[in-house]
């Protein structure tokens, strides 16, 4: 079973940059076809997509976060990462990662915007 690590600051300052790294073990992140998404959840909301990198590299945003967000990896260590810009008190939330093809989820992190 692929397994999927978030990793990253829990809490971070309003108006700055976070950055969340996750760790993909037991598979690859190259593997055909495969989508590796980046889902969070605020306290009291819903889960809400917010982009994927494809086994290829390509990407796509959710259009309510696209100006501000960026999903990148490093094949060399199996990683992708989400980086998400001029945040706010309403990013806080818990992030997972996520794995289309089989549903894998790591156990998400929770992030906390306050200054």
């Amino acid at each position: 079973q692929v397994q999927l690590q978030e990793s990253g600051p829990g809490l971070v300052k309003p108006s700055q940059a976070l950055s969340l790294t996750c760790t993909v073990s037991r598979g690859s992140i190259t593997t055909n076809n495969d989508y590796w998404s980046w889902i969070r959840q605020p306290p009291g909301k819903g889960l809400e997509w917010m982009g994927a990198i494809t086994y290829s590299g390509s990407t796509y945003y959710s259009p309510s976060l696209k100006s501000r967000t960026s999903i990148s990896r490093d094949t060399s260590k199996n990683q992708f990462t989400l980086q998400l810009s001029s945040i706010t008190p309403e990013d806080t939330a818990v992030y997972y990662c996520t794995r289309l093809c089989g549903g894998d989820w790591g156990q998400g992190t929770q992030v906390t915007v306050s200054s």
